[in-house]
């Protein structure tokens, strides 16, 4: 097999085939690594956070540097192009091709030194920002300064490829000013550590001979010849970004090879280590907020506060505050935000608190008294700075898939001008944009200090004439922007987006140096070839081609199960949703996702999951639609949890996805066991409940229990679940209403977990709703939510329970009679599938709206009610759904009108899920998920005397089959408790008291556990 490396506008200018079976056979002789040729991985790679599209040759995840010395190498042998890959966040395109993609932020991530004194530290490409800080920052209270708004999944050697900043840059500079060495391979075999180089080192090393000799001796060269030309057309200005770094080999810049090469976005040689140059981290930070009446007047105010030296200066506009608000994005710092139109964040760094509020008094004063005076509010709270900072770092994902708004796109993302010029620069951009319309829906955001603007605009890139609108508009900006004397990027590098606009910026006698530059480390256009500049000279890729839309683009629009109401009904708009943005690689903090943060593949993350349905609908890679086994591999370690429903900054819904292509994956063919065992469980449940007592005798034999497991397809090393002597709504039904009931009825909602397995939940929660002042009542049959069908895409099923349910509470909904559900899952299908999957039932959209969890009920129908108090510290693990679907905000409220000093754990998903778990061959995954997102070491590590509080099923079955000593307890149970007066000293959830015993679970060691979910999620790393 053979493909063509070069599109069909470029020129050959290398043998125009590779032989990829060739290629791939010796890859997986020589090197240490997964590799990747499947037609999943690579349409997985096709594309990062840019308009740009292409189908790599193949991906290699190598386990080590060298291994990915030796992949470079093969490349060589057979004439592969090569590109390496981070985090893929890139937006300009620079991370899509066709070349073998070389993935350095699975394995490749070390710190490798770090020297204190010297404030430096070496450290592997693949290191994730935020990684390498903790590190820095435990050592020696040391940073590295650029701070990206991705800095929770962006790569050092990402940032080196794009020469990144971030807000921190106002006081740091661009990455290029602190790497102080780099160790790098060109592609045809030269290895070495580059960095400054003085007249003395210079000649050793063209005295030593060969081809490092030769590439320095080539560099002297260009520069000598080309210097007047650089000084005279590169802008003098904080933010350029653009080209290549020739301004680096300039003598007052110190030949300084390693500068020159960052930000060259792959095109010239690999990056194998860095030496980097670390900053001491501020001890305090304050922040001011000033309001303006619009950005202009905010952008004019810029280059008077940029004197007082602030840390951070950063402009966001009521347009980017006002999208926030319709996505439900960061509300409680948006409450924060003073008066105007538009805002300027300035932060201050100091040795202490008192200098920080001192500075920050003075600067107020300063700005304060005039017709122009901003209105300023000081922040000093330390989470309230990282609630308000979040607004900012939320820019790209809030101003993307807005909804009732087009969709916006990159391309003129990030263009920097000279501050003291930035308001005018913006007031004509702006005018720009009106004549093409496009003002209207543009958000103005950015780097204010540094007159450098980010912005999405709502392009059409699906059809001709709306093709050639976007390459008028680009042209016409740069002009603009060089017209300001400015970047074209002032941040995230030109790839494909701009690099064809250099000429306007550098003009004819400076694009001869850029292809000299690329040819004397990359003759022969093997390095991410085509992007920025040919060797030879001759134009790169345009602007408008390799679009992941195009005047072609025409996805599949398959009829589908839910109804995607935010989505215009559509499934191939709501696989387009995700931006790239790569929120859900980040390793901690918020739910998503939680595979991802076990195996480390790109394919277990929300945005490579999303991006294998595109390329699904899009129908070329993977060809076999819902059939599509690259798709349902990709899918079967999503717990489906629903984190990505809120925490991805564009609303991707993977555990909808999941179940919508498992109906159709499945339709008219047998399922896996799981789905009728687990899938069909609340009528398993109901059968149960005839003989509990004799079922679980039974499987509490192991040879039985074997059995069941393997019939079921149930994971070996879980019990099997015990059903309870006596259901909730059957010991309910004899008991009978209790209460005077004076502030209403309420429907308790008697789900399948706690009706069969912890009725104690549903008693005690009975008892608190009647200490409340509320009637309880339960549905008079028993009834389901459809949480485990649609959990295993039994969606024809789950749509028919839930008719059977609405038909069944219909009077209760009319009436608008609350529903109380205990269970957040299941509470958490009748707030959101049950609409998706019925979204004009008038009757589905009442019954979303009157269903509560209980913290909800409590606080908002029961405000004057004075709760019961706890006493104690508690503990609480959030469910994923509730997270995702109801938030967590009345528990914490409840719990501290009770009295509780709450501690809510931000440590994910337990890994449990549902019956994601209990599924055989994702115990493995299912237990690192909860130890290393921290839940069971939390749990490990908790005060005796504190309530462990978990709403979820799965989040208590989990803790309880780990066997760490404590048992978790759901809100309804600790209130219960200290109404009835019986907690006791310590371990006050032994006193919650369940019918179900729990069983026998074997014992494991976290390392071993860990090993295995890697080893699971890498199961067939050597794709053909």
């Amino acid at each position: 097999m053979a493909v063509d490396v070069h599109s069909p506008q470029a020129p050959p200018r290398t043998p125009p085939s590779v032989d990829v079976d060739a290629l791939h056979r010796d890859l997986l002789e020589q090197v240490d690594g997964e590799i990747r040729f499947d037609d999943g991985s690579r349409a997985t790679y096709t594309t990062a956070a840019s308009n740009y599209r292409q189908t790599p040759i193949g991906v290699v995840v190598p386990r080590s540097v060298e291994a990915g010395a030796d992949a470079v190498a093969v490349c060589r042998a057979h004439g592969a192009p090569v590109l390496s890959r981070g985090g893929g966040t890139s937006l300009a395109g620079q991370t899509s091709n066709t070349a073998v993609v070389i993935d350095w932020s699975k394995y490749c991530d070390r710190v490798l030194d770090i020297d204190v004194r010297r404030r430096t530290a070496v450290v592997e490409p693949g290191i994730v920002l935020d990684a390498l800080s903790t590190r820095t920052r435990e050592a020696g209270g040391l940073v590295f300064g650029p701070r990206p708004s991705t800095h929770g999944q962006c790569t050092i050697g990402g940032m080196i490829g794009n020469n990144s900043c971030g807000s921190t840059a106002q006081r740091y500079g661009k990455t290029a000013d602190h790497v102080a060495r780099l160790e790098v391979l060109t592609y045809d075999g030269c290895r070495m550590w580059v960095g400054p180089t003085s007249d003395e080192e210079y000649e050793r090393i063209v005295a030593a001979g060969g081809r490092r000799a030769e590439i320095y001796r080539r560099l002297r060269e260009l520069r000598d010849r080309h210097a007047l030309a650089i000084r005279r057309r590169f802008p003098d200005i904080p933010r350029r970004v653009s080209g290549y770094n020739l301004d680096a080999l300039l003598p007052e810049n110190g030949f300084d090879v390693a500068r020159a090469l960052v930000g060259s976005e792959g095109t010239l040689a690999t990056i194998l280590r860095a030496e980097l140059r670390l900053a001491p981290e501020p001890s305090v930070q304050t922040l001011v907020m000033c309001g303006y009446p619009d950005i202009f007047a905010a952008a004019d105010a810029v280059p008077r506060i940029a004197e007082f030296d602030p840390l951070a200066l950063e402009g966001l506009d009521d347009k980017l505050v006002d999208y926030q608000r319709r996505k439900h994005l960061n509300p409680e710092a948006l409450r924060e935000l003073p008066e105007g139109g538009a805002w300027l964040m300035v932060q201050f760094a100091a040795d202490s608190r008192e200098e920080a509020r001192q500075r920050a008094r003075e600067f107020c004063d300063a700005v304060g008294g005039t017709e122009t005076a901003p209105v300023v509010s000081h922040i000093d709270d330390v989470d309230r700075i990282e609630q308000m900072w979040q607004v900012r770092e939320a820019g790209l994902g809030a101003t993307a898939r807005v909804p009732a708004e087009p969709d916006t796109w990159e391309g003129w993302e990030d263009s920097a001008v000279p501050p003291e010029r930035f308001g005018d620069y913006l007031r004509d951009l702006h005018g720009l944009m009106e004549e093409f319309g496009y003002a209207d829906r543009s958000s103005l955001y950015g780097h204010f200090g540094h007159g450098c603007l980010h912005t999405r605009i709502p392009f059409d890139l699906r059809s001709a004439a709306g093709i050639a609108e976007f390459r008028r508009f680009m042209e016409r900006a740069a002009d603009l922007v060089v017209s300001y004397g400015g970047s074209l990027s002032g941040e995230h590098g030109d790839g494909q987006s701009r690099a064809e606009l250099w000429p306007r910026m550098f003009g004819a006698e400076l694009m001869p140096a850029f292809a000299e530059f690329k040819r004397i480390f990359d003759p022969d256009d093997r390095m991410n070839p085509g992007k920025l500049v040919h060797p030879d000279g001759s134009e790169p890729q345009r602007l408008d081609e390799h679009l992941r839309l195009g005047a072609d683009y025409a996805p599949a629009e398959p009829d589908t199960r839910f109804g995607y109401p935010h989505d215009d009904a559509s499934f191939a708009h709501a696989a387009l949703r995700c931006v790239g943005v790569g929120k859900c690689r980040t390793h901690s903090g918020g739910v998503m996702c939680p595979s991802y943060r076990v195996t480390r593949e790109e394919e277990h993350s929300t945005r490579g999951r999303a991006r294998l349905l595109f390329e699904m609908l899009r129908g070329d890679v993977i060809d076999d639609g819902w059939r599509s086994r690259e798709v349902h591999e990709a899918l079967d370690l999503c717990l489906a949890c629903k984190g990505c429903k809120t925490d991805c900054p564009v609303n991707v819904d993977m555990a909808t996805y999941k179940a919508e292509f498992l109906s159709h994956h499945y339709e008219g063919r047998p399922r896996p066991l799981a789905h009728y065992s687990m899938g069909w469980l609340p009528v398993w449940a109901r059968a149960a409940s005839v003989a509990p007592g004799l079922v679980n005798a039974l499987t509490a034999r192991p040879l039985v229990a074997r059995a069941v497991k393997r019939l079921g397809g149930v994971a070996r090393e879980r019990p099997v679940p015990a059903f309870a002597p006596v259901r909730f709504s059957d010991a309910y039904r004899r008991r009978g209403r209790r209460g005077s009931g004076h502030r209403g009825e309420v429907v308790l909602w008697p789900d399948t977990f706690t009706d069969n397995f912890h009725p104690a939940v549903g008693a005690a929660a009975v008892r608190v709703l009647e200490a409340a002042g509320f009637a309880v009542r339960i549905p008079r049959r028993t009834l389901c939510c459809g949480l485990t069908w649609i959990s295993t895409g039994q969606l024809g099923v789950a749509r028919r329970v839930l008719e059977r349910t609405v038909a069944t509470l219909r009077s209760d909904i009319r009436a608008g009679t609350p529903v109380v559900g205990l269970e957040p899952s299941c509470t958490a299908v009748l707030r959101s599938d049950a609409p998706e999957l019925f979204p004009h039932d008038q009757d589905v959209e009442r019954l979303r709206n009157q269903t509560f969890t209980l913290a909800e009920l409590l606080n908002r129908h029961a405000p004057d009610w004075e709760p019961p108090r706890l006493g104690r510290a508690a503990m609480a693990q959030p469910h994923c759904h509730q997270h995702a679907v109801m938030g967590f905000d009345d528990d914490r409220e409840l719990l501290e009108r009770a009295g509780a000093e709450a501690r809510v754990l931000d440590v994910g998903c337990c890994g449990l899920a549902g019956n994601f778990g209990f599924e055989d061959g994702h115990y493995a995954v299912s237990m690192a998920c909860a130890e290393d997102g921290g839940l069971l070491p939390a749990v490990r590590d908790s005060d005796p005397g504190a309530f462990v509080l978990a709403d979820g099923f799965s989040c208590r079955t989990q803790i309880e089959h780990a066997d760490v000593g404590r048992q978790a307890v759901h809100l309804a149970e600790a209130l219960d408790l200290a109404l009835r007066g019986r907690i006791p000293r310590d371990h006050p959830e032994n006193a919650a008291t369940r019918f179900a015993a729990p069983r026998h679970v074997p014992r494991y060691d976290p390392a071993d556990i860990r090993r295995s979910a890697v080893e699971a999620g890498s199961r067939g790393g050597n794709r053909p």
